[in-house]
């Protein structure tokens, strides 16, 4: 079902000015493309029409409403446990119709989610030019992490302005025959939205007061997050999560808090198996301003989360990633991040030595961010309007 809101820009025929359509449906979307979102309507001239896929309902709309950004066009395609095929159908019919009602000059896309593939195939089909946000991006392993890693090579084969984070990601997609002049080097737009999300808090009283229950009731204890979803860790490699986590939260010294993703993949599992512990926090998916507030009270991150490799280095946190790959081996190279796969045995010692070895600690803590400066989505905007 389509649903179309009171638009914010004003469509109609095409016109001498640019009609930028901008399509996504998941949170990490939402807080990659709000930056990108709130620049574009500075401009003169500029119609804006934001369309949702809800791909992810319920995460996405806490995004949503954190940035004050109200969708022109709510597609409303979530259902519960669809397949794949179910839901690239749904989508690509869907975001066509969208497509052929609004007539707009561009589509952008971001990432590597199957409404940023499937969008930019509807877009193909009608001629209409792709712009992809955080393109580039690539493990070498179409099963790690899949899907998203097809995805994004075939928006990177329809889209003809490539707005990639990092040199590195520039390179892969020049590697794959992308014009040099079709690619552009930006920063990540996620360092856009972590820093003035983090102004935010800090000049609010009640946001920088979210989590001071928790910080009353666990003390001096260091905070571990935790986030995990990934459909390559679903089973085996979950339950190994949760035996590390278990295992780490032997030390009195130490509480572990997850952010309970709501797949039942996710959910049947950690929560069940982490709930009675008492010093592992499971809380619902946080809003955006709370996730960055409690991002930045914690110690360390354990994640399979692309999102999180990015936002953490931003706030000096050491990230252990919990996937045998990485489509973001910046983070790695830089020392920001270490890759420890889902091994019980590898996510305990890695951790026990970020608590126990202030030297490594401050190391990791310390490096270089490879992922941006706050100035991508200037960057984005100043090419795809062609200042």
């Amino acid at each position: 079902m389509i649903v179309e809101r009171g638009s914010q820009s004003g469509h109609g025929p095409r016109r001498s000015c640019k009609n930028i359509f901008v399509l996504f449906g998941t949170r990490p979307e939402a807080i990659k493309l709000f930056p990108v979102i709130n620049r574009l309507r500075t401009e003169k001239g500029v119609n804006v029409t934001v369309c949702v896929s809800a791909q992810h309902r319920e995460m996405l709309d806490q995004v949503l409403k954190v940035t004050n950004i109200v969708p022109d066009i709510d597609l409303d395609l979530m259902e519960a446990n669809q397949s794949l095929d179910q839901l690239s159908a749904r989508i690509l019919l869907a975001a066509g119709e969208a497509l052929d009602r609004v007539r707009p000059d561009r589509l952008v896309v971001q990432g590597d989610t199957a409404t940023a593939m499937l969008g930019s195939l509807a877009a193909y089909y009608r001629r209409i030019p792709v712009s992809h946000v955080e393109a580039g991006l690539r493990s070498g392993n179409i099963y790690a992490p899949w899907p998203e890693e097809v995805n994004r090579k075939i928006v990177g084969t329809i889209a003809d302005q490539h707005f990639a984070p990092t040199k590195r990601a520039a390179e892969m997609l020049m590697k794959e025959n992308v014009p040099r002049e079709r690619v552009h080097v930006t920063g990540n737009t996620v360092v856009d939205a972590l820093l003035a999300t983090k102004k935010l808090i800090d000049l609010d009283p009640e946001l920088s007061g979210r989590w001071d229950d928790l910080k009353r009731r666990h003390r001096d204890r260091r905070i571990i997050l935790v986030t995990s979803h990934r459909r390559e860790n679903f089973g085996t490699g979950m339950n190994n999560i949760a035996d590390a986590l278990l295992k780490i939260l032997e030390r009195e010294d130490v509480v572990a808090v997850l952010p309970l993703h709501p797949n039942p993949n996710v959910r049947d599992i950690l929560g069940t198996r982490l709930a009675d512990h008492p010093r592992m926090e499971l809380i619902s998916p946080q809003e955006y301003v709370d996730f960055v507030g409690l991002l930045s009270l914690s110690y360390l991150a354990l994640t399979d989360s692309g999102g999180v490799q990015e936002e953490a280095p931003t706030l000096g946190k050491p990230v252990l990633v919990m996937r045998d790959t990485t489509e973001r081996p910046e983070g790695i190279e830089a020392g920001t991040a270490l890759l420890v796969g889902t091994s019980c045995s590898r996510i305990v010692s890695e951790t026990m030595r970020l608590l126990d070895d202030p030297h490594h600690y401050s190391t990791m803590s310390r490096a270089h961010n490879p992922f941006g400066d706050g100035r991508a989505s200037d960057r984005i905007a100043e090419v795809m309007l062609g200042h």
